[in-house]
């Protein structure tokens, strides 16, 4: 079963690189907000700071805008200063303007292993995004040596949330056939699990219903570009 799942997956693989190159041509500059002025300060329950990634993690992934940042929970302490309440979370999003000649964003499937991270538990979450839109993302718990996470991941591609990658390769090619788009972003939000693994997750559900209406407001949705 696991040959036939490899085998498929490659097929798909060179299946959209094929198509998109048959498909190729210049494709319109969406307007979109710099990650850049994406707020450290959100729904005054997390104080954030760009981390940012290294230049040989850049020239691999080839990004158009990405934000790697860095929350931490606060809450009003009893002198009314903010004191942190909770483990730190990280944030990533990968934004690519354009797929069509290979710079595509890498599934955390492969990139986490990579990483040393084994995956312990993955199943589907369906949550409620803005707009009041049900949709499914990925919700997974890895784990290096001691440490664990909790990860929660989608795919965010001309309006679409996508939890499946076999499912945004087959989104990229329509969209690339009838709306001459191919752009698309990962994101990923994590969480060390320092006391339970329901807390952990717990907190970043919290961060998403917090982080998820402002983050729409930097990716490009599902309007045919003019």
């Amino acid at each position: 079963m696991k040959h036939w799942a490899f085998v498929v997956a490659v097929v798909m693989l060179l299946s959209t690189w094929g198509s998109l190159q048959m498909l190729s041509q210049a494709e319109p500059a969406l307007p979109k907000k710099p990650f850049a002025e994406f707020p450290l300060t959100i729904s005054t329950r997390w104080q954030g700071k760009e981390l940012g990634l290294q230049q040989d993690v850049l020239d691999v992934l080839k990004l158009t805008d990405y934000m790697m940042r860095i929350y931490v929970p606060v809450a009003p302490g009893s002198s009314g200063a903010l004191q942190r309440t909770g483990p730190p979370l990280h944030l990533y999003v990968g934004f690519y303007q354009s797929q069509r000649t290979g710079a595509t964003y890498h599934s955390p499937k492969n990139c986490l292993p990579g990483a040393g991270w084994q995956f312990v538990e993955a199943e589907p979450a369906t949550v409620i995004a803005p707009g009041n839109r049900e949709v499914t993302i990925n919700k997974v718990m890895i784990q290096k040596g001691l440490d664990k996470q909790v990860v929660l991941y989608w795919y965010q591609d001309r309006g679409r949330v996508v939890a499946s990658e076999y499912w945004a390769k087959a989104y990229l090619i329509w969209d690339a056939m009838t709306m001459n788009r191919t752009d698309g972003a990962l994101v990923r939000i994590s969480v060390p699990v320092a006391g339970s693994v329901e807390e952990a997750y717990r907190q970043a559900f919290v961060f998403l219903q917090d982080a998820w209406p402002l983050l729409d407001e930097y990716l490009p949705d599902d309007r045919l570009p003019t």
